[in-house]
């Protein structure tokens, strides 16, 4: 019987529906057998999600998991491993107080792709991101932050003063090599204040293992909150919903301990390189193809573009002739996982839709598809499928210049009015493949601006092709009201 003094803590940055459906899930699983040793704490680092964060506060940090099969199967668990919900407050003061206490042995965040910051050379992008400037003077005059970086200064910088002692911090973002990236752009960030010691400290007291995490997670909906109720009696405000496949592959290097994780079916591993790869290029960046392409023909939910054949072969195309090979070897099978992803995007039953999916493109596509153009260049090999995925996205991003995307569209790493030029100037794709921020040391490069030249034309008949589609299947003899 595990007491109150051997509890040991992770605290976690972000407690949004991704978090509480996949890292919350296994910790919750290893309590199940009895392993109740460690257990969740967390708050967020932004004034968000406040109706989430009532109800998690509420219900004592435990709430309703929805988790649902590829053939509609539907099963509701009771999540019960965060034990201690943070309010936000401007200092910070609850997540601060955590993280000093010794039993702390992990801090864990979850803040999305955009939120690190990070160019394709690994360096943090200060001139596109007024925030992380703003968080750097605020550190500077004794305030906490509020991105990933000041935040986590003003917790190490605590840490360090209570001498808690070590900590593991531990990604759980699709950043490819989250670990090492997250650190690099923390001691960044730490020596740009000028703060030696604690970026010592850091570098002693500290590690950041590389993780590949994944679970399809939509945002929840009304629909979930009632379901919960119809099948537990349960009026759960900060019930939430995800597929039923799960997936966690972590590196084992934790400095100051961690829970049996294996027990549950974490993979702890000497490198996630593989994992990560596969996933990132395999699935990430396909779920953003079949986003973007459902957009451009008026679907809403991803399923929809999965079922639909132009789409799916899209898809099939890039993962099959560009993706597999220059990721082999590979000690998955790339060709099953491909078909497993694009089952997976195919279930009705998550209802995902294309908003969630297709934000955030300026951080996606230097992070989930420029790898791929890069080293089939560096090969000397066709990105004719490849290409389709940017292509899809600069024509996504003309009917957002137009004002016709039906949902708001969000981009924490696009400069808007930079997005805008793109698509006013006279030559969209040679300016698209010119902006650094998507396309790093690749910006500007021939054999790219062809290639999208190439993809702009087949996407432009594949957005004709369903535009004829849909007018002849919805023909009349009465010309309808608009077009």
């Amino acid at each position: 019987m595990t007491t109150a003094q051997d509890t040991l803590t992770i605290l976690h940055l972000g407690l949004g529906s991704f978090h509480r459906a996949h890292q919350a899930v296994y910790l919750h699983q290893l309590h199940a057998l009895g392993d109740t040793r460690w257990v969740l704490a967390g708050g967020n680092l932004r004034p968000d999600m406040q109706e989430t964060i009532d109800a998690l506060v509420a219900q004592n940090g435990a709430y309703t998991l929805e988790t649902v099969t590829a053939q509609g199967e539907r099963r509701y668990t009771w999540i019960d491993a965060i034990r201690t919900v943070v309010p936000w407050t401007a200092d910070l003061s609850g997540l601060v107080a955590l993280a000093c206490a010794p039993t702390t042995r992990i801090i864990s965040f979850t803040v999305t792709e955009a939120g690190y910051y990070l160019n394709s050379q690994h360096q943090l992008d200060w001139d596109s991101a007024p925030d992380l400037k703003a968080d750097l003077q605020a550190v500077r005059e004794g305030r906490a932050g509020s991105t990933l970086y000041g935040a986590l200064t003003t917790l190490l910088r605590a840490r360090m003063a209570s001498g808690a002692g070590d900590v593991t911090l531990l990604n759980c973002d699709n950043l490819r090599h989250n670990g090492e990236r997250s650190r690099h752009g923390l001691l960044q960030f730490v020596r740009a204040l000028g703060d030696d010691a604690l970026a010592q400290w850091i570098e002693t007291h500290t590690t950041s293992p590389n993780a590949m995490v994944d679970r399809i997670t939509p945002r929840p909906t009304p629909e979930v909150a009632a379901r919960v109720l119809a099948a537990t009696g349960r009026q759960d405000r900060a019930a939430l919903m995800g597929e039923s496949f799960i997936q966690w592959v972590i590196e084992d290097r934790f400095i100051n301990g961690r829970p049996d994780w294996a027990r549950v079916g974490v993979e702890l591993v000497d490198s996630v390189a593989p994992y990560e790869e596969a996933k990132i290029r395999l699935l990430n960046a396909t779920h953003s193809c079949i986003a973007w392409a459902g957009t451009l023909v008026g679907y809403t939910y991803i399923h929809e573009g999965t079922h639909d054949p132009a789409i799916r072969q899209l898809a099939f195309n890039y993962v099959t002739d560009d993706a597999i090979p220059v990721l082999q070897p590979s000690p998955i099978d790339l060709a099953a996982y491909r078909d497993v992803v694009l089952d997976r995007f195919s279930n009705p039953a998550i209802a995902d839709t294309n908003q969630r999916v297709a934000m955030d493109g300026f951080s996606k596509i230097p992070g989930f598809i420029a790898p791929t153009v890069r080293e089939r260049l560096a090969r000397g090999e066709s990105i004719a499928s490849v290409a389709v995925l940017p292509a899809l996205f600069l024509a996504y991003l003309h009917r957002w210049h137009a004002g016709q995307i039906p949902y708001t569209y969000q981009d924490q790493a696009m400069d808007p009015a930079v997005a805008h030029a793109i698509c006013a100037s006279a030559d969209p794709v040679a300016a698209f493949a010119a902006d650094p921020v998507l396309w790093g040391e690749l910006a500007g490069d021939a054999r790219l601006v062809q290639a999208l030249r190439t993809a702009t034309e087949q996407v432009d008949r594949f957005v004709a092709g369903h535009s004829s589609q849909h007018s002849s299947k919805h023909s009349t003899s009465t010309p309808p009201s608009h077009p």
